[in-house]
């Protein structure tokens, strides 16, 4: 009879972890869900919505993959491939056709940067007093596609593109995306920020870790099998709370 009870006690162990195991998994998955319900993630951050910095003065707008106009994903498109058709060498065919199926997704998030003239400038301190949109926006100048998705069964925002054209880098513009999308995934319940990086380059691996402080990941080829064939990217990640941590840095 002991036995016999002790085998129940052991059942109903299991069960219950099996149950403990599924809610997690369905809580992660409405986080997911509540992240994608929301149509502009701006709104959190009215004061994200300009950037004034080193002579440079931008409006930052959402967007979605699947409603975007065909004369913004021509552009997005043909920025992408001249900033990037260099880091990738051969490989860029291949990788341009992946990378132009997902920037139409569903699932892509986008935050353009739409750059102020000079003209204009004095309206951006206005609105940037009030959180509020304005109507001095120009041109396109950049963007930031991200997603929100399970690495490992935790929930991150994976920032896909971080594109800016040449005239507006070093204008301290990554370094804000990079801090907004941080706080959007905060404020969603998002474990982490995780990005993905070409070891050809540098510039671009050093602005990361060096100067927003990410991490290489525990996921990251270079980590799961570093006796395995050198791969030609890094996965990097900035976490925020335990779980995250657990499973996604180095230990």
């Amino acid at each position: 009879m002991e036995a016999e009870g002790e085998s129940c006690e052991r059942a109903r162990k299991k069960t219950r972890t099996r149950r403990e195991i599924l809610e997690r998994k369905k809580a992660t998955e409405n986080r997911i869900k509540a992240a994608y319900s929301v149509k502009d993630h701006l709104t959190n951050f009215p004061h994200f919505r300009h950037y004034r910095g080193n002579g440079f003065y931008a409006h930052l707008e959402s967007g979605h993959g699947n409603r975007l106009p065909g004369h913004t994903k021509q552009y997005i498109q043909n920025l992408l491939k001249l900033n990037m058709e260099a880091p990738f060498g051969p490989e860029w065919p291949d990788e341009e056709k992946i990378k132009k199926r997902d920037m139409v997704a569903q699932e892509a998030c986008y935050i353009f940067v739409h750059e102020i003239s000079n003209e204009d400038a004095d309206k951006v301190s206005e609105f940037m007093d009030v959180g509020r949109t304005c109507s001095c926006k120009g041109p396109i100048v950049g963007f930031l596609h991200y997603r929100f998705v399970l690495e490992e069964e935790v929930p991150v925002v994976y920032v896909y593109e971080v594109q800016l054209e040449h005239r507006v880098q070093g204008k301290g513009l990554g370094k804000f995306l990079m801090q907004l999308i941080e706080l959007i995934a905060c404020q969603n319940g998002m474990g982490a920020v995780v990005l993905t990086v070409q070891r050809a380059n540098p510039l671009a691996m050093d602005f990361y870790i060096t100067k927003l402080r990410y991490k290489i990941s525990a996921i990251s080829p270079s980590k799961v099998n570093p006796m395995g064939p050198e791969r030609n990217y890094e996965i990097l990640c900035k976490v925020f709370d335990h779980e995250a941590i657990a499973v996604l840095e180095v230990r």
